[in-house]
């Protein structure tokens, strides 16, 4: 199997992975935060973030990797990195870092050894605006698809709760919500519709069964 391409700057992309051998990757409530946590560190450096789930033994994000001018501007505005030098960050190379910190943590953590995550980890890029909108909607919609919970809305831990509120959040909510004539109304219906997702989606990112 040839290696995938690595993550280019400035573009939307679905990234995806599941545990190795469908292990769970998350165990505890606390596992949940601190891969939260983590993310903050490695990915917000190399990528804005617009939808996100994570499930017991898989993930989905939804994110437009940084341009090298946004990680340039980010870091000259960042006041505890202005004395140090600047080279722009690969956002394939963040994501390593950050599966390998957070595998680390739960090998140290519970005793046990080995890869965590399966490898490499799901990517595709997404260049269709009503991709996003139908992607978006599939993340958030991922917990009732394999039936944890009874109504999607109360998963703690995916974006459709910050989406749907004015608590501060991470995610680009207000360029989200234009997305949708700036409604929270109308990004509340459009999530309870069945959106079909393109083909060429359902041949690499369905298989997976995720």
């Amino acid at each position: 199997m040839s290696s995938p391409r690595p993550l280019e700057f400035g573009k939307h992309y679905h990234i995806y992975n599941r545990g190795n051998n469908r292990e769970s990757i998350f165990l505890e409530d606390r596992n949940y935060t601190y891969f939260l946590q983590l993310y903050v560190k490695y990915i917000e450096p190399v990528a804005y973030t617009y939808a996100y789930c994570l499930l017991s033994n898989h993930f989905h994000l939804l994110i437009r990797t940084k341009t090298v001018e946004e990680q340039q501007m980010a870091h000259q505005t960042g006041a505890a990195h202005g004395d140090k030098p600047w080279k722009p960050q690969w956002p394939s190379e963040q994501f390593g870092h950050l599966f390998n910190a957070y595998a680390k943590a739960i090998n140290k953590g519970y005793n046990r050894t080995g890869s965590l995550f399966e490898h490499p980890f799901g990517r595709l890029v997404v260049d269709e605006f009503t991709y996003l909108k139908r992607l978006m909607c599939y993340i958030h919609r991922n917990p009732l698809k394999h039936g944890f919970v009874q109504d999607f809305r109360t998963w703690p831990y995916s974006s459709y709760r910050a989406m749907v509120t004015h608590e501060p959040t991470r995610l680009q909510r207000e360029a989200i919500l234009s997305w949708f004539a700036g409604s929270r109304e109308k990004f509340e219906e459009y999530h309870q519709q069945m959106m079909p997702l393109p083909d060429y989606y359902m041949q690499h990112a369905g298989a997976l069964d995720l």
